[in-house]
């Protein structure tokens, strides 16, 4: 299998797209954008102990639980020791998105070099056109 670059998002080119697909100001939907994460974040740091947040279409967020482990060890001194329960984050991806991302790579879309070139395939023209429609809908 070939070594595909991964290329990075940021918070500011969500906002970017938002501002494309609402015909807006790219500064409005970067506040607009900032405030949903900040939304997500402050609710997923008040699970006590445990949350679910499910956004349908897209997917959903957990805060799980883990198990103590009183018989861990330290690999580099062979110490046992014991590591408390803490909380860790899951995301299940919705079917849309998770049939959209089971689908086989074109490799033919791909140079040598390992960039993409911009092309857009039928499914991804589904899935905007799908986003356009649910754009009234809300969290």
């Amino acid at each position: 299998m070939q070594n595909l670059k991964t290329k990075t998002y940021t918070k500011k080119d969500v906002a970017k797209r938002v501002a494309e697909l609402r015909g807006e100001k790219v500064y409005i939907a970067e506040q607009w954008t900032d405030a949903i994460f900040a939304a997500l974040r402050e609710t997923m740091m008040q699970a006590d102990p445990e949350l679910r947040i499910e956004i349908r279409d897209f997917g959903v967020f957990e805060v799980k639980m883990t198990k103590s482990k009183p018989k861990a060890r330290n690999p580099r001194t062979g110490e046992t020791i014991f590591v408390p329960p803490r909380r860790k984050t899951h995301f299940k991806p919705s079917k849309l998105l998770k049939n959209f991302l089971q689908q086989p790579i074109d490799h033919e879309k791909y140079s040598e070099d390992g960039g993409e070139e911009e092309s857009v395939s039928g499914d991804q023209e589904k899935l905007d056109g799908n986003e356009s429609a649910r754009d009234d809908k809300v969290l």
